[in-house]
């Protein structure tokens, strides 16, 4: 198998001598790094994700705020122990339909009613992106954050009954926001993407790129 080739970039080629930490152990969001050619470690956050939907006016600021938690928490972790890590990258990825948060599913009957109400339908996926790092100023023990959020637009199928059922049987959406997968199986359940498609999958790939490079360029400053 051919070596995997990478952008051979100033800023990426430094930042890939750092600690730089993904706080999730999401296979997607590890493959998405991959491709950018970036070097990091997995330290999966602990955070319980238990956030009152309630509080927040829109589903933009409920997975922001996740996504900021989840990274807060292994940077925390690991500052605890005396191995605070360059950089954290932090995600969180929900589907809205409306103002409603489809989270996974607890239940075959939960994913099949999902799956329902999606049919035929526009929803949107929203992923909450931070990235977490040391403060620049010695004087401060607040660390420094970018925290930003993308949106896709995603149009569904008519799904018939039986299309959802047997969808709903080989397993995949049980662990699935709003009980579908792009990336596999669930990819035949939709009609269209207005977006980027990779945050759909979990990781909007084009905006954490830039996002490193802003990054990068402060961190040189």
């Amino acid at each position: 198998m051919p070596a995997q080739k990478t952008l051979n970039v100033g800023w990426l080629n430094t930042l890939n001598t750092k600690n730089v930490v993904l706080a999730s152990s999401s296979p997607r969001r590890k493959d998405i790094l991959n491709n950018l050619g970036l070097n990091y470690t997995i330290v999966a956050s602990t955070f319980p994700e238990t956030l009152d939907k309630s509080l927040f006016s829109h589903p933009t600021d409920y997975v922001k705020e996740n996504a900021l938690q989840k990274a807060l928490e292994v940077y925390d972790r690991l500052k605890s122990t005396g191995q605070t890590p360059d950089l954290v990258i932090g995600a969180d990825t929900v589907v809205a339909l409306g103002s409603q948060i489809l989270e996974k599913p607890q239940s075959v009957q939960g994913a099949i009613d999902m799956l329902t109400s999606l049919s035929g339908s526009t929803h949107m996926v929203y992923t909450g992106v931070v990235l977490l790092s040391p403060p620049t100023d010695p004087s401060s023990d607040k660390p420094r954050i970018d925290l930003q959020v993308e949106g896709t637009e995603v149009r569904m199928q008519d799904l018939t009954k039986e299309l959802i059922e047997a969808y709903v049987a080989t397993g995949e959406p049980m662990d699935k926001a709003g009980s579908y997968g792009y990336q596999t199986m669930g990819s035949v359940l939709v009609k269209s993407i207005n977006g980027c498609s990779w945050n759909v999958i979990g990781l909007p790939a084009s905006r954490l790129f830039f996002m490193l490079q802003d990054f990068a360029a402060v961190g040189s400053a």
